[in-house]
């Protein structure tokens, strides 16, 4: 599995850097897909979103639009997220995949009970947490305003420090390597 999500990472980067234009777009699209509740289990877009931070350093891309994009495509993801389990409820626990991964909801209940509204910017930056805890939150009716607040500021933060961490760890490669 891992080797497919390194090769599918290799074929976007590979696409942004041949179509430097669409950079943005595929931006939003990786956050928005990551953030999203059930579609963040089946596509991890993290890896590819370092490695266009890896363009970013080369000077290839600008680094504003770009992260802008992935701010705003992973705070919808977590706008959808909260609102699905705002409408669904608690049965959303029994649709695939999370019927295949039960754990997930208890643990982001836990998670949000235990840290309130930190939960969604503590939340953002682990994997499968990443789209549980703003179901969760829409569960268990977070007032939106806190919920929204917390969303969009963890989103602008997650995404520079992906498309950021790209960039360190080529600079750190081009200075090994010298």
């Amino acid at each position: 599995m891992f080797e497919s999500l390194e090769a599918h990472a290799q074929q976007v980067v590979e696409f942004v850097r041949v179509h430097e234009a669409w950079a943005a777009p595929v931006v939003f699209a990786l956050a928005f897909g990551e953030s999203l509740a059930f579609i963040s289990l089946l596509i991890p877009a993290w890896a590819a979103l370092v490695g266009i931070g890896v363009l970013i350093s080369s000077g290839n891309l600008n680094f504003w639009p770009i992260w802008v994009a992935g701010s705003i495509g992973a705070a919808l993801g977590d706008w959808l997220s909260y609102w699905i389990g705002v409408k669904l409820g608690p049965p959303v626990a029994h649709m695939w995949p999370l019927s295949r991964h039960p754990e997930l909801l208890p643990k982001g209940e836990a998670f949000v009970k235990r840290w309130g509204v930190l939960a969604i910017f503590i939340g953002r930056f682990f994997g499968p947490l990443r789209a549980s805890v703003p179901l969760v939150a829409g569960i268990f009716r977070m007032p939106s305003w806190q919920f929204q607040t917390a969303n969009f500021s963890s989103a602008f933060v997650w995404a520079a420090v992906l498309l950021t961490l790209g960039d360190v760890v080529s600079k750190v490669l081009k200075w090994v390597w010298r």
